[in-house]
């Protein structure tokens, strides 16, 4: 039976892409024009996986993703890190003359700005999503509009890509993470990577003294984040995502920071996807 996964945006977006590099073609696709309607999806149960982008090299980290997968006892399974490809794209047999008009999300619209400077007859238009605006562009046979999306979207809506990598920063990569609602079952031999959420009191050295025990089970943190605690003025939760070569050294350290923190939480474990 195929996998139902939800993504945030539609048929052709990044997380589609990467839904399909985890699962292959063979897939059902429950398209979300939000992250809180992706954790309804999973929450009804009328999907088995999502796929959440978690943080960007440019935009930095997508707070409200980690909130929700806190908040709704998510389990992150996987992760990707997708190089980030903005492609101008419109009906075939046009060109960028040819292009009066660009619709697409806010942010690929600000990606690619230094592109349009270049050209100033175009008129940047924000809509909801990338890959949305190119299958309502091959749908609608809408000539002298352009999208902005990935290549994936091209193929999937028969558009024809105008201008290839018009992203101003080349070197754009986002962090996308697999999730369900129920526990993961990662062969343990498969697991190098691992996320996790803790609250500490305000003693001197507290998170001194968490840091100190990850070093010394020779944990590499990779990631920190600190999140204010709802109606806990100046409280935080600390998010950290560590990468190890032993399994054992990981279970050693998360015993020792769940006796040392004031709450604990194993948001994932799972097969690091840094190549």
């Amino acid at each position: 039976m195929n996998k139902t996964i939800a993504i945030q945006g539609a048929e052709g977006s990044n997380h589609h892409k990467v839904a399909r590099d985890f699962y292959g073609t063979s897939i059902q696709l429950k398209e979300c024009m939000s992250f809180d309607e992706l954790v309804d999806r999973l929450l009804d149960h009328s999907a088995d996986l999502g796929v959440m982008a978690l943080e960007n090299t440019i935009a930095g980290s997508i707070i409200p993703n980690y909130a929700l997968i806190d908040k709704y006892n998510l389990n992150i399974i996987g992760e990707e890190y997708l190089n980030i490809h903005h492609h101008l794209m419109g009906l075939k047999g046009q060109k960028i003359q040819d292009i009066t008009e660009v619709w697409s999300h806010p942010m690929a619209l600000l990606q690619c700005k230094e592109f349009f400077k270049k050209h100033p007859h175009i008129k940047l238009v924000e809509d909801v999503d990338t890959a949305e605006v190119a299958k309502r562009i091959s749908k609608e046979n809408l000539s002298g509009i352009g999208a902005i999306a990935p290549k994936i979207a091209a193929e999937i809506f028969n558009l024809e890509v105008i201008e290839d990598e018009i992203q101003t920063i080349k070197d754009n990569s986002t962090r996308f993470v697999i999730v369900q609602t129920s526990a993961p079952n990662n062969e343990i031999d498969q697991i190098n990577k691992a996320s996790l959420k803790f609250q500490l009191n305000h003693k001197r050295g507290s998170l001194a003294a968490i840091l100190n025990v990850l070093s010394d089970c020779k944990m590499n943190l990779t990631k920190i984040q600190s999140i204010p605690v709802i109606e806990s003025p100046w409280k935080y939760s600390f998010f950290v995502d560590v990468t190890f070569d032993a399994y054992e050294s990981y279970k050693k350290a998360a015993a020792i920071i769940e006796i040392m923190a004031e709450q604990f939480k194993i948001l994932g474990t799972y097969k690091n996807g840094r190549k």
